[in-house]
């Protein structure tokens, strides 16, 4: 059975939702990837990332990318849903953020009526701070945080996204009620880094690769991640090593179109099982600090459905549901 703590502590795997036979995979064709957010995020980064996996392992002869922003992936979803119906070349990238946007908001479309296809990678969240910010750490700001929480300004992705939920997560592990957080959500990574290196917010919540530029140039300060352990090459400690019972990871992955056939669903996941083996992506994996986790075919179709369950109990434990 399923882990139903993967939301939580989403770790390195590896199942095929089928065998994969030499040779079957679909011949190697144009993909078109929807990227349900702006330019400059996570989607966006594992998207074209992967997309160059694809290109670099044979698997596609052209990749294009079309952004679709808004609503936690939603409309992007819609857009998908509504309009590649039975198309085999094209693919949805999403993740645990667009679940957590589905629970929290309702949306007319549904992410059963696509394919799911496989889950790529894991990336946990760095909490950063401007250079020029007062506080030095995380247990500085957490101090304010206490004896202020509408002072401290937490920016991040959509509303029920993994920062999000770990803000919340921190706020009542020391002892303040998440509906005080004061949290503004941005459309993509961009528009977070603006607004950490504005000072428009205190501190700042999202994949290390969204912020790993100002970080290794010394624009950002950061503070604290949400892995279990540290991420290598980063000397950051861990929530759990200051004393915060907070780990959490943002999976990313991949959805076919409506209606396509069970056997170009197999293909494509052939592509993408070929793709995860190059050595083009595991050079992105190491570069972006990501963890891999791969899982396809039935076994992720049953992954996303458990984690709609777990990720509602925690957004309900966060207070934010």
């Amino acid at each position: 059975m399923m882990r139903r703590s993967l939301f939580i502590r989403s770790l390195p795997g590896l199942a095929l939702g089928g065998s994969v036979a030499a040779g079957a995979a679909q011949s190697a064709g144009s993909l078109r990837i929807l990227v349900p957010a702006n330019p400059g995020g996570g989607w966006d980064t594992t998207a074209r990332a992967f997309g160059k996996a694809l290109l670099d392992s044979g698997g596609a002869s052209s990749v294009q990318y079309d952004n679709k922003g808004g609503a936690a992936g939603a409309i992007g979803l819609a857009q998908f849903v509504n309009s590649r119906k039975g198309d085999p070349q094209a693919l949805l990238m999403m993740g645990s953020v667009m679940l957590g946007g589905i629970i929290t908001t309702k949306p007319p479309v549904s992410l059963s009526q696509a394919t799911p296809l496989a889950r790529l990678a894991t990336e946990y969240n760095v909490f950063v701070l401007p250079a020029n910010s007062p506080f030095k750490s995380m247990n500085e700001l957490l101090a304010q945080l206490q004896k202020d929480p509408a002072s401290v300004k937490w920016g991040g992705g959509s509303r029920g996204s993994t920062e999000h939920i770990a803000a919340a997560l921190i706020a009542r592990a020391v002892g303040v009620d998440p509906a005080r957080l004061q949290f503004l959500p941005f459309r993509g990574g961009g528009e977070a880094t603006a607004a950490v290196l504005g000072g428009n917010i205190t501190v700042g919540g999202s994949g290390y690769s969204e912020f790993a530029e100002s970080i290794q140039s010394g624009r950002m300060r950061a503070i604290a991640v949400t892995s279990p352990q540290r991420l290598k090459g980063l000397e950051v400690p861990t929530l759990k090593e200051l004393g915060l019972p907070v780990e959490i990871g943002n999976w990313r992955g991949l959805y076919g179109a409506p209606g396509i056939t069970p056997e170009q669903r197999q293909g494509l996941i052939e592509q993408i099982v070929t793709a995860t083996r190059h050595r083009s992506w595991q050079e992105l994996l190491d570069k972006h600090r990501w963890t891999p986790a791969l899982l396809t075919g039935e076994a992720f179709s049953q992954f996303v459905d458990e984690e709609f369950s777990s990720l509602r109990l925690t957004l309900i434990k966060s207070g934010l549901l």
